[in-house]
């Protein structure tokens, strides 16, 4: 093997080697940054490990907002059609919050199977919710089991 072809050959090696190592970087930052959604009812059926984070997403249970009048802590509990989950949040809530919302809530669940929030999301407005939101709301059939006046316009 001539000089000038080792060499092509070092360089051609060298290019894989940095492209592999570049490419096991970018996917390593991106499963670390992935953020699932869960239904309440996986919640409940035990489906997602605590202390990891995670998006969950149903509607605010009427009658279950409790807000501390101390501070800024608010509990209330986040339903789907099959079962439902008690949130907590620490923080502003967004103007839109209200009994019987679609929302999407981003945090961790602890050991007592309470969702801890940090982040809260409303719908903007009557005629959206999310996507995930409104899968969420759907029995084994696929019928939406929302309250008829919150059901998206189509």
């Amino acid at each position: 093997m001539t000089r000038t072809r080792r060499r092509r050959l070092m360089l051609v090696g060298g290019l894989f080697v940095g492209l592999a190592a570049a490419t096991a970087l970018a996917l390593t930052a991106f499963s670390e940054n992935i953020l699932y959604f869960y239904q309440p009812s996986e919640i409940v059926a035990g489906d997602v490990p605590t202390h990891t984070r995670f998006r969950i997403g149903g509607l605010v249970e009427n009658g279950s907002v409790d807000r501390n009048s101390d501070d800024l802590l608010v509990r209330f509990t986040l339903a789907d059609c099959q079962a439902s989950v008690p949130v907590q949040f620490r923080g502003t809530l967004p103007d839109l919050f209200r009994e019987g919302q679609g929302i999407v809530a981003y945090g961790e669940l602890n050991e007592s199977g309470q969702f801890v929030a940090d982040e809260v999301l409303a719908k903007h407005d009557e005629n959206y919710m999310s996507p995930d939101v409104a899968d969420a709301m759907k029995d084994e059939s696929g019928e939406s089991c929302m309250p008829t006046n919150m059901q998206a316009k189509r």
